[in-house]
């Protein structure tokens, strides 16, 4: 037999009227308008009857009693419906000696509100508006506040960030200000003064390498000996600087030169960088005359040039150098003046006051050779560490004692000497000196670098103040926004309450729930 199934309507309670009455109806918040227009409580058309509400209660505005409990109604909030049932209840109390015999008031203000509420009443108006009121505090006008009270606080904690990073970025440039102003050898307070003060030690930091390079002859006579042996040369054409200043120490460009101290030496003055001249002309250009003495009282007529060569029978001397032909016409007549002419016999003038060291070709010899001396002494030294053939020993048995008597520790002593001096000379503050000789815009430039990094510290300070600004802005605007959110989330749940109550009597009472809220 087939097996039957439980009748289930044994087991399953009819509803009762009281069970129906106790079920709850849930309407979404965002849906609300359209579920009160589908039942028929509201009409499609209730906006534009709001607006004459609005009117009319603009006009009821413009006469109202002082009551502390009518401000607080008028003040934070969109009024509704409701808000007039509690204008008109606090006006009974207020407009009481207006009224009548037959209980109607002739306060022109009770009427105008009377008239309001029931404007309000027509096709439930009210009930649509409040709706509408709900929904966009709750979906609109609340969120918006949220984000821009998070945006303030993300604003207070990005301006906290970028202030605490404009502090380092200071910090950091102002040590590497003084980190400069140390390398250079300043204090930093007057740059470029301090700056041109520093040339004041150049010539007995130069005076005292000259002395210390007495020490190098070990090293130089090793050298010469090793040249004229291996090479087979002359030993008076290596190092021939180093030996000088060796021997003679840091003597001015004119003893170098002519073999003779000077009777009087005239050094050059550190002139200020003048402005490069402007051209006067569009084709009129003064090239000066270089040095050269040029007698331009004949000029070529024809406006040809004539590149003619100039044969061995038509120079006019020594020191004469004659462009032109016969057949060119007039020429000019260019002199040569020979470097020194000038200057008187023992005077040493310009570049020739200065000392080996301080001019820069000569001092840039001076280095060349010292680190020609340290390559060798390198090699010779790592030539010692090394294991040596028997082809090496079989050459060196004819050299000369000072080659084959050089022990390890002789060398790598002199080896020291010799790199002690080259970075004396070549190290970032001697780099420095020699070229605030060469160039008094050298100075300005270095100036200029030094106070730019100033600069940007005091700018990244400043920046840090508009930064903590900033962020106090903000965090007052959050605090400001904060009484505002906390009002409107207070009278949208008194709203949503007063529609819930007034559909909850369209319905016997059953409970009403409006989902979705959030408050």
């Amino acid at each position: 037999m087939p097996r039957r199934l439980p009748d289930w309507s044994l087991y399953i309670r009819p509803l009762q009227l009281g069970d129906i009455q106790n079920v709850p109806i849930d309407i979404q918040t965002s849906k609300l308008l359209d579920w009160l227009v589908d039942r028929r409580h509201c009409t499609l058309k209730w906006q534009s009857k709001v607006l004459q509400i609005r009117e009319k209660m603009n006009q009821a505005l413009q006469d109202m009693p002082e009551h502390e409990d009518i401000r607080n109604l008028l003040s934070g909030a969109y009024i509704n419906y409701f808000h007039c049932l509690r204008i008109v209840e606090i006006l009974k109390a207020t407009e009481a000696a207006s009224k009548n015999l037959f209980g109607r008031y002739s306060s022109q203000r009770m009427k105008d509100w009377q008239e309001v509420i029931s404007l309000y009443q027509a096709d439930n108006t009210y009930l649509a508006e409040s709706g509408s009121l709900l929904v966009r505090s709750v979906s609109y006008e609340i969120p918006a506040l949220k984000k821009q009270m998070t945006r303030c606080q993300q604003l207070v904690v990005e301006s906290e960030r970028r202030a605490e990073e404009c502090v380092h970025g200071a910090a950091e440039q102002r040590e590497q200000y003084y980190s400069s102003c140390k390398r250079y050898g300043i204090n930093g307070v007057d740059i470029h003064k301090e700056l041109q003060m520093l040339v004041c030690d150049v010539p007995a930091v130069l005076r005292q390498v000259a002395v210390d390079t007495a020490a190098l002859l070990p090293a130089i006579q090793l050298y010469q000996a090793c040249v004229t042996f291996v090479c087979d040369s002359s030993p008076e054409q290596a190092l021939v600087l180093l030996r000088y200043v060796q021997e003679h120490g840091d003597t001015t460009m004119y003893e170098w030169r002519i073999g003779e101290a000077p009777e009087t030496v005239e050094r050059p003055q550190v002139n200020e960088v003048e402005e490069v001249p402007q051209c006067t002309g569009d084709t009129d250009i003064d090239w000066g005359d270089m040095g050269l003495n040029i007698d331009t009282s004949a000029q070529q007529t024809t406006e040809e040039i004539d590149w003619g060569i100039v044969s061995e029978s038509e120079a006019v001397g020594a020191d004469g150098i004659i462009w032109g032909t016969e057949e060119t016409g007039p020429v000019e007549i260019i002199t040569v003046l020979k470097d020194g002419l000038d200057v008187p016999q023992g005077v040493a003038r310009g570049s020739d006051a200065l000392t080996v060291l301080e001019n820069t070709e000569s001092r840039n010899q001076f280095v060349d050779e010292l680190m020609e001396l340290e390559l060798f002494l390198s090699q010779w030294l790592q030539d010692l560490d090394g294991d040596t053939d028997i082809v090496t020993v079989t050459q060196f048995q004819a050299a000369p004692p000072i080659l084959q008597g050089q022990s390890r520790d002789k060398v790598a002593a002199m080896l020291i000497q010799v790199r002690n001096l080259i970075s004396r000379l070549t190290d970032v503050r001697m780099r420095h000196l020699f070229l605030i000789l060469a160039s008094p815009r050298y100075v300005d430039r270095v100036t200029d670098i030094l106070r730019q990094r100033l600069k940007q510290a005091e700018l990244l300070e400043k920046k840090r103040e508009a930064w903590l600004e900033r962020g106090k802005s903000a965090e007052e605007e959050r605090v400001s926004l904060q009484p505002k959110l906390l009002l409107l989330q207070e009278r949208s749940c008194e709203l949503q309450k007063q529609i819930e109550a007034d559909l909850s009597r369209r319905y016997n009472n059953r409970p009403v729930k409006l989902i979705g809220t959030g408050l």
